[in-house]
């Protein structure tokens, strides 16, 4: 089974593929990763949701049938977990009769994909199931609280006038401007930010947080970045 936590973080977003047999996997991953997203893939439903706790990936591609727990199950709990709630989950499976999608839907799925299926389309309701829940990845401009950040050109303005942001506070920015509310972790920012096989210590986003904030109060911005006790930091809603 292929792992492809080390694989570079695309910049399309972040794809949890959960499937267990290999070869489906193996060309999701591909056709996935050619599209220009980061891909980790497990075959396990206990693990799944471990690594989407961990990583917090931006969707869930989940087949009904895996190893240990049901597809169905992993789905539920995601759904019940605060921190995994909001990720997108797109089932896919040989299932194709109604009562079967039904299901998946119900408890929580939001697409549903049978087997056998084009990877084509796959990439396309990948696509088209982020740009309607996260709307942020999709799109070449994020707004907030009078910033302005556009993500092609690598530029950001608080009310028109340009902040100068170094590329690691830039991502760091980048990831909370596209789940703003959301409290992360130093081990989830490091992750998002710094990529799965980093070596840098948990103080290091502590130091990035603090140029982050300076950068735009300094700039005349509101300081958006909020401490959450023992539990990270988050940007601040509107």
């Amino acid at each position: 089974m292929t792992d492809a936590r080390n694989r570079p973080v695309g910049n399309m977003g972040r794809i949890l593929v959960v499937e267990d047999d290999d070869a489906i996997a193996e060309l999701l991953t591909f056709h996935l990763t050619r599209a220009g997203y980061a891909v980790e893939q497990t075959g396990d439903g206990e693990e799944a949701v471990l690594r989407a706790r961990e990583t917090l990936p931006d969707l869930v591609i989940l087949d009904w049938m895996i190893e240990g727990i049901s597809g169905l199950e992993v789905c539920r709990q995601l759904r019940h977990l605060s921190d995994t709630a909001a990720i997108p989950v797109i089932m896919l499976t040989a299932r194709g009769e109604e009562e079967d999608r039904v299901r998946g839907l119900e408890v929580g799925a939001d697409d549903y994909v049978t087997k056998p299926f084009s990877p084509r389309e796959m990439v396309a309701r990948v696509a088209a199931v982020l740009r309607r829940l996260r709307p942020g990845l999709a799109g070449e401009r994020l707004r907030h609280a009078e910033l302005e950040m556009d993500t092609a050109a690598h530029r950001l303005r608080f009310k028109g006038e340009p902040i100068d942001l170094g590329p690691t506070e830039f991502r760091l920015l980048r990831h909370f401007l596209e789940q703003p509310g959301r409290v992360f972790s130093r081990a989830q920012l490091l992750d998002a930010v710094w990529g799965h096989d980093s070596d840098i210590e948990f103080r290091t986003v502590d130091v990035y947080i603090r140029r982050l904030r300076r950068a735009i109060t300094e700039a005349g911005g509101p300081d958006l970045i909020r401490t959450v006790r023992s539990a990270g930091y988050a940007l601040d809603g509107e």
